[in-house]
């Protein structure tokens, strides 16, 4: 039997991407696991599945209290959802800013609002949030994108310090260029698309993007029952971008 079995995890974004690998691999170790998202495709066996808008406190509350009467309460939040953006600081107009921080960084707060009742019942109650390698590391074109994802690493700390003496851990996994739909569309767009991803590739110490599967296990690392040590933690899953310099040629 795994640590997990019999636990019960909600993942918001957990329709697609990273979500979806996220929650397919919980399934995988025994937990009962509901992902939330604001489009919905049809989820893996097992896996229930609710509407939900992050940046609508209602449907979040409505949501959140669904899942976990379906699940008989809630150990595990992660808080996946987010959305990306692009350019330098003077790129993005104001409406731009307020919706990629509602949903990158109060949505967390509405989600994990939601779920501190029930998180409170649980007997190994735990929160991952999801950052980005843009929160350490000083990527171009990606101004408001690491403004949110910096606040996501600063929150994370911040939860941490707050809900310790209630035994619910805080801690957040920093990916660096995964492999994802989001990263796709991207690169579907460019001028070169061939040429967009070796850029991307190269730009990874380790010459390749970072897969979904690879984050997925990093989250079950810092939700395990087994990591009860690993608190307030921003856990890079990046090849090494944020600290290794290669010199190719």
């Amino acid at each position: 039997m795994s640590e997990f079995t019999g636990l019960r995890a909600i993942i918001t974004g957990g329709a697609s991407g990273l979500g979806a690998a996220i929650a397919a691999r919980f399934a995988k170790e025994g937990v009962h696991v509901a992902v939330l998202d604001r489009d919905l495709a049809e989820p893996a066996d097992g896996i229930l599945a609710f509407r939900a808008d992050v940046t609508d406190a209602a449907s979040v509350q409505a949501a959140v209290d669904e899942a976990a009467e379906r699940l008989g309460g809630i150990d595990i939040v992660v808080n996946n959802a987010g959305i990306g953006a692009q350019g330098d600081i003077a790129a993005n107009p104001d409406d731009e800013w307020m919706r990629v921080l509602d949903v990158n960084v109060i949505g967390i707060a509405r989600v994990t609002r939601a779920a501190l009742p029930h998180l409170r019942e649980s007997a190994h109650p735990v929160i991952v949030n999801t950052a980005s390698i843009v929160a350490t590391t000083g990527l171009p074109n990606r101004a408001l994108y690491s403004a949110s994802k910096g606040a996501v690493a600063a929150l994370t700390r911040a939860m941490a310090a707050d809900h310790l003496h209630e035994g619910i851990r805080v801690n957040c996994v920093s990916p660096g260029t995964a492999d994802t739909p989001w990263v796709g569309r991207l690169l579907a767009s460019a001028d070169d698309p061939d040429a967009a991803r070796a850029a991307l590739q190269a730009r990874q110490p380790h010459g390749r993007l970072v897969s979904p599967d690879e984050i997925a296990d990093a989250v079950v690392y810092l939700a395990s029952p087994r990591s009860g040590s690993t608190n307030g933690f921003v856990l890079a899953v990046d090849g090494g971008l944020g600290s290794i310099q290669v010199l190719r040629g």
